[in-house]
């Protein structure tokens, strides 16, 4: 039988059974094509554990770059790990696992003898807000007084060393400070009146105030420039794995951005991180996360400043130590010349 051509269709009538291994043929081509397509395409992914200290919606970018892909677009199949508390966090870092972390206080480690790099930082005022309890409602009255802090060395720590200076009290006679981990068990120390106060950050500050805890201060009233939360690494592995650092920086400077264009999307990632599906505390989180955070990540030397002063009295080598020291702006610049801050602008413009 001789093929009929459809000259209006452009279609070849085959046999039944020809047509069938036609068919079966074409389908293994394309799935065997596909497969292969998508193991190189896994294969192309550099794997990178992607470190940060708390389930604070500081962290956001990093857990909305993950999920919605992007750190894969710059080559980087990504794992976010958990670490609790800023000293867990430091440690695994200078040990090289994981080897980028989401932290700000790499100064302390380096005056100890690490050898870590700060190649952003989103945080130049701490988003802390300090609540006292029962009789506690003024923040004079933290004289002799027992604060909760997530632990030494942490972003809680300073804040409290702030506060100290503030009130011109010595943190290490006129107060306690009481290192109780993260907000919710700090939140539940306080309510069965373990300590007498607390930092928290602003995804608790919901919470707080429906146990009827006192607001003392908002930490960035007082004025004070410090260094918080940013991306750090080893100098060792920015030798080693420099493009992998870039990668990774661009995917948390778009997650960044994504965030700030994004607010359904952006709350269903921050919930399940932050373990809530409180709606108050995700849009306080929200919200704190907008008004806190620069859409170029620059690290602040004023606030770096600080934390130097903060910790001469205890480690000598803080009083000759620089703040460019601690960071590695290479990064930033490098994007700003190849036009990625342009870039985002564009793909997320401001409402």
């Amino acid at each position: 039988m001789e093929d009929i051509v459809d000259e209006e269709n452009v279609m070849v009538n085959y046999p039944p059974t020809r047509m069938r291994k036609i068919i079966l043929l074409s389908s293994f081509i394309l799935l065997t094509s596909a497969f292969i397509f998508s193991s190189a395409a896994a294969q192309e992914l550099k794997r990178v554990r992607f470190g940060y200290p708390s389930l604070g919606f500081r962290q956001g970018h990093i857990w909305v770059a993950k999920d919605e892909g992007l750190f894969k677009k710059y080559g980087l199949d990504v794992d976010p790990i958990f670490l609790r508390g800023g000293q867990l966090a430091i440690q695994a870092l200078a040990a090289g696992d994981p080897p980028i972390m989401s932290i700000g206080q790499v100064v302390q480690a380096n005056l100890a003898g690490f050898d870590l790099a700060l190649v952003a930082g989103v945080e130049s005022y701490y988003d802390s807000t300090i609540y006292g309890r029962g009789t506690v409602t003024r923040l004079e009255q933290l004289k002799g007084k027992r604060l909760g802090i997530s632990g030494y060395g942490a972003a809680t720590h300073f804040a409290a060393l702030i506060v100290a200076k503030h009130l011109n009290l010595d943190p290490n006679k006129d107060l306690t400070l009481v290192p109780g981990g993260p907000d919710t068990e700090r939140i539940a120390a306080l309510s069965s009146g373990k300590i007498d106060a607390s930092v928290f950050n602003s995804s608790t500050v919901p919470i707080a105030k429906r146990m009827g805890f006192t607001e003392l201060v908002y930490l960035p009233d007082l004025g004070v420039e410090v260094q918080g939360n940013g991306m750090a690494t080893t100098r060792g592995y920015i030798k080693s794995s420099r493009e992998i650092v870039k990668a990774a920086l661009k995917g948390y400077i778009e997650g960044i951005n994504y965030i700030f264009q994004n607010t359904a999307a952006t709350q269903k990632v921050f919930a399940r991180y932050m373990r809530t599906n409180d709606a108050e505390v995700l849009e306080q989180s929200y919200q704190a996360y907008l008004k806190t955070t620069a859409r170029k990540p620059y690290p602040t030397l004023k606030g770096l400043q600080f934390l130097l002063d903060a910790l001469a009295p205890t480690m000598p080598q803080a009083k000759t130590a620089k703040p460019e020291q601690f960071v590695d702006l290479s990064f930033l610049q490098e994007l700003e010349k190849e036009g990625f801050f342009n870039e985002m602008a564009k793909r997320y413009p401001s409402k």
